[in-house]
């Protein structure tokens, strides 16, 4: 994850404001490709559980992943907000 202190501090904020937040998972070591796999599914499936999405894109910038589960959020029908202008 490209920016890991922005997203804890919004898991932070939003927790503190009462929210349910269910975030991506952190991995601080090397992994595999079938691991790989495996979060990406599951990053999938926390979409699908979650009220809304919100984008933690500071400057606007979005990587091809993001965009994926941008478009994936969207077509599940899950409202997509950004912290910054996209």
């Amino acid at each position: 994850m490209r920016f890991t202190p922005e997203m804890r501090a919004a898991n932070r904020d939003l927790t503190l404001a009462g929210a349910v937040v269910i975030a991506p998972g952190e991995v601080d070591a090397p992994i595999s490709e079938a691991q790989r796999a495996a979060l990406s599914a599951l990053h999938l499936r926390k979409i699908e559980m979650a009220d809304r999405v919100l984008v933690v894109n500071p400057g606007g910038y979005i990587g091809q992943s993001t965009r994926k589960e941008i478009a994936y959020a969207k077509s599940v029908g899950k409202p997509v907000s950004f912290t910054h202008p996209a």
